[in-house]
């Protein structure tokens, strides 16, 4: 009762900035940008293990936390970008929305604008595109050559890459192992540094199941939005193979994930810490056979699509965890 009351007093203007924020929390979807913060956090663990190794000074927090302000606001900048152009085609008015699927109905709702939504969107590609030039001087120029790559993901995404079979690979591409890649250059190169530096072995092998698994977070995804997708002109694997077929990539690419990460210590090129990223191999299998037994019933495919989440959250997290423990404790 006090709670209600202290609410009703607030002032009107107090109350309109609450809702304002509210709606876009959601329509940023920021429930999802956990996912670019666990990826840099992977390549800030390499990059420290780097460093170490090589008795160079450490980087500082400054520039930590500079590098996952930059990605969140990339992944915004996707988010918000998709947003505008499924409403410009009429895609979102038309599909069946998901609490993963389907965009998140704030313009249909009439509570954003597509204007403002796209307005929003350069705007935040625009801050993070600052912050890879200010990495680009203080490090390397291939700062700047992986940040063309994801910006150009980014703007092009949802007006030709998923057009034409390519939006999954770029979404890995650029939302998965490049931010890996991009925060280790950043934070441990140097104008002098050669391609061998700059992309060691081991950095693109852990970088390689993070970029899997963020493909088939959109993969996933996909299925219930297939037939409005085909409507709204996109044309991606989902579309191409049918859902039965797709849902046998989906669990061929989850296989894959780990068989990169299980590949890395046998070949000596990480430490058996990395294993840690395979513990969750029960949740990716509830998730396959799900995918395998419901690809064509999204009620009962809907619960796969969380549970997908979880796989490849809780992957980043320990391929993180696995690194810094390398860190720490050395074979």
């Amino acid at each position: 009762m006090c709670f209600q009351a202290t609410k009703r007093n607030l002032p009107e203007a107090e109350m309109s900035k609450r809702e304002l924020l509210k709606t876009w929390s959601v329509q940023i979807r920021s429930n999802f940008l956990l996912l670019a913060v666990l990826l840099v956090l992977i390549g800030l663990a390499l990059a420290g293990l780097h460093l170490k190794r090589t008795g160079s000074a450490f980087f500082g927090a400054a520039d930590a936390l500079l590098l996952v302000l930059g990605v969140v606001l990339m992944h915004v900048s996707v988010n918000l970008f998709n947003e505008y152009s499924d409403s410009r085609t009429g895609i979102d008015d038309h599909t069946e929305r998901t609490p993963f699927s389907g965009g998140t109905g704030m313009i249909q709702a009439g509570k954003t604008t597509p204007a403002a939504v796209h307005r929003a969107a350069w705007l935040t590609l625009c801050a993070a595109f600052f912050i890879g030039l200010y990495f680009t001087f203080k490090s390397h120029w291939m700062v700047m050559a992986i940040m063309v790559v994801g910006a150009a993901s980014t703007v092009f995404y949802t007006r030709y890459l998923a057009r034409a079979l390519l939006g999954e690979f770029f979404a890995g591409l650029s939302l998965g192992s490049l931010v890996v890649i991009g925060t280790f250059v950043a934070l441990t190169g140097s104008a002098a540094a050669g391609m061998r530096d700059l992309f060691p072995a081991q950095v693109i092998i852990v970088s390689i199941p993070p970029g899997i698994l963020t493909a088939l977070l959109l993969f996933l995804n996909e299925f219930p939005d297939a037939e409005v997708d085909r409507a709204g002109g996109r044309f991606h694997l989902v579309i191409w193979l049918g859902k039965r077929k797709a849902s046998y990539l989906y669990v061929a690419g989850l296989a894959a994930s780990y068989a990169f990460i299980i590949a890395a210590p046998l070949l000596h090129l990480s430490s058996w810490w990395l294993l840690l990223g395979c513990v969750t191999v029960p949740l990716a299998v509830k998730s396959g056979s799900m995918a395998l037994r419901y690809c064509e019933d999204t009620p009962r495919l809907v619960p796969a699509l969380g549970i997908n989440v979880m796989v490849v959250l809780g992957t980043d997290l320990m391929l993180a965890v696995a690194v810094l423990l390398e860190t720490l404790f050395p074979d």
